[in-house]
Parts: C-alpha cells; sequence; structure tokens
C-alpha cells in the first residue's frame, strides 16, 4: 500500500475528530487518547448517522494504532459520508496531495502552539515596552498679558486624535491639565471664558514634561463683562462699542439657573437689554464666544444673582 493511502486515513481520522467534536466538545483531539466511554460514544455516532457499525478490536487495530494497512474500501466509504464526503475517492480528490497536509493530531500540536505563543510573547514584550515610554505631561495655562495663571476658572481641554473622537478633561483649580501617554505629538483644544479658543500642538519631551501655555484675552467678552458690572453714564458710546463687538446675525444665548431652558437673544435685543436701564443685564458671566472674522458670531452668558 502506497504512503500517500495512508496520509490520506490520518487525514480522514482528523475529520472523524472534527465531526466526533461536534456532538460532543469534550471529547479529546487525539484518537490515541480516546479511551473506554469516548469509543462507545463513536460507534453510537456512527451507527446513527449512517447505520454502520465498528467493534472495539476494530478501532483498536485500525484507528488507534499505527497500522499501514487501511481498512477495506467499504468501512473507508461509510466513515468517509460520516465526515460528509460520498466515498472515499472523493475525500481524497478533495484532500489534494496528502503528503502537504499536516494531521491535527496532537502529536503536531506543536505546529499550532509555536505561532500562538509568538504572539504572546511578542505582546508581552510590546506591554512591557509601552509601559516604559508611557509618561505624564503637565500643562500649566497662564494669561498672556498678566503672565499670571488662570486659576479658579472653567478650563476644558479636548486631546485629538486621528482615528478615536476627542477625549475631554477639566483643569483643576490651579489652571493644570496633567495626562499620561506614549505618544510623541499631543493636539488638544483648549476653551476658557475670557480667553480664545486655542488648539495646540505640541512634541512631548520626556525630560521636560511639565510645559506652560499663554492664552489669549478675548477683549470683547471681557469687554461685554465689564459693561454690565459697571456704571456708564455715555449710553451712546456704550451702544456704538457693542455694535461694532456682534455680527448682524450674532446667535445670543442665556443660559438660565437651576433649568434646562435659555433666553436667546439677537444683536439688537441683547444690546438693549445690556444699555437700556429699563431692560439692564447685570453681572453677566461670559461663558464663551465664537468668531466670525473679527466679530462675534455667536455668544453664551448666565446672569448672577443679585445680592
Amino acid at each position: 500500500m502506497e504512503i500517500s493511502e495512508v496520509k490520506y486515513f490520518e487525514l480522514l481520522k482528523g475529520e472523524i475528530i472534527a465531526t466526533m467534536q461536534k456532538s460532543y466538545p469534550g471529547i479529546p483531539d487525539s484518537i490515541s487518547n480516546w479511551k473506554g466511554q469516548n469509543i462507545v460514544n463513536f460507534q453510537e455516532d456512527l451507527r446513527f448517522k449512517q447505520k454502520e457499525l465498528i467493534s472495539e478490536k476494530w478501532f483498536y487495530t485500525h484507528m488507534k494504532s499505527n497500522n499501514s494497512k487501511l481498512p477495506r474500501i467499504d468501512i473507508l466509504n461509510f466513515l468517509s459520508k460520516y465526515v460528509g464526503y460520498q466515498n472515499w475517492d472523493e475525500f481524497k480528490l478533495k484532500n489534494g496531495d496528502a503528503n502537504n497536509k499536516i494531521s491535527p493530531d496532537k502529536s503536531n500540536r506543536v505546529f499550532y502552539l509555536i505561532p500562538i505563543l509568538t504572539v504572546i510573547v511578542l505582546t508581552f514584550f510590546y506591554l512591557i515596552f509601552n509601559s516604559m515610554y508611557t509618561q505624564e505631561y503637565t500643562f500649566c495655562f497662564y494669561d498672556s498679558d498678566t503672565k499670571n495663571p488662570v486659576e479658579n476658572s472653567v478650563i476644558e481641554i479636548s486631546v485629538l486624535s486621528d482615528n478615536d473622537s476627542p477625549v475631554n478633561y477639566l483643569c483643576n483649580k490651579e489652571g493644570d491639565f496633567t495626562i499620561k501617554t506614549n505618544e510623541r505629538i499631543i493636539r488638544f483644544v483648549v476653551e476658557a471664558p475670557y480667553y480664545h479658543v486655542d488648539t495646540i500642538v505640541r512634541t512631548l519631551n520626556k525630560f521636560n514634561r511639565t510645559e506652560n501655555i499663554r492664552l489669549k484675552i478675548d477683549d470683547y467678552a471681557v469687554m461685554i463683562h465689564y459693561f454690565s458690572n459697571s456704571n456708564v453714564k455715555d449710553w451712546i458710546k456704550r451702544r456704538e462699542n457693542l455694535e461694532g463687538m456682534f455680527s448682524d446675525s450674532v446667535k445670543i444665548f442665556q443660559v438660565l439657573e437651576g433649568t434646562i431652558g435659555m433666553e436667546i437673544y439677537n444683536k439688537w435685543e441683547f444690546i438693549n437689554k445690556l444699555t437700556l436701564p429699563t431692560n439692564s443685564l447685570r453681572d453677566i458671566e461670559i461663558i464663551d464666544t465664537k468668531y466670525e472674522g473679527e466679530k462675534i458670531s455667536r455668544l453664551r452668558f448666565k446672569q448672577n444673582e443679585q445680592e
């Protein structure tokens, strides 16, 4: 009998194991480890699906041993049918050259374990390498005019990534922002009341992990806040100033305390509210501003309660 035929039979054993594991998931993946009840289960499964029966002696002679003599062709045919083929010839035809195929017996499982172990080892070293290069960096924000830290203010940070949505942070009351990363470059957007929104891009230096970032004052926001907190006698001059700050299509939102609602103003409604004594807004706090060119196109504010 040619060696190629024996190889085909070894492949057939492998498919018998796979077929049995569909009905008996716990059965060993090497026929050499099948015992008592495993063999009985195989006999019963074969009898149920193919109406054929093999003896335990036959099983030990042909399935568990390295017998170079193949079973009879009728047995090979119904074993092939058991694993999904029409007969032994079709099994050989569809499995090609048996010499290039590896039996799934445990004796060859080392060939499957080598790539798995390689992946595990590489993953382990990647995690070690990654932890070595992950550092903590701190960014401190200060006023570009006064050179003082921007303290006791709501400073929002949105860290940008090429593949993910922005991740948002709040600075502490000292105006500091700390992040752990192994990236070489960091990009983030910083927003704070009375300061212009800015996008910061920094190449990180693990030997200098603290950096100061200056924020440019939002002059218009400061002026609006000042107008609402001062007694200005020249109302005409104030209105002229305000008119020049806003675009004609500006959207102005007053966030109401203790509710999810808000008031919406157009340009002239807001100017009237801020300048006419009968409709005055007092002690307002700017939340954020958006610009188109050199004019405010969107403003959000809240009014602090008067004592």
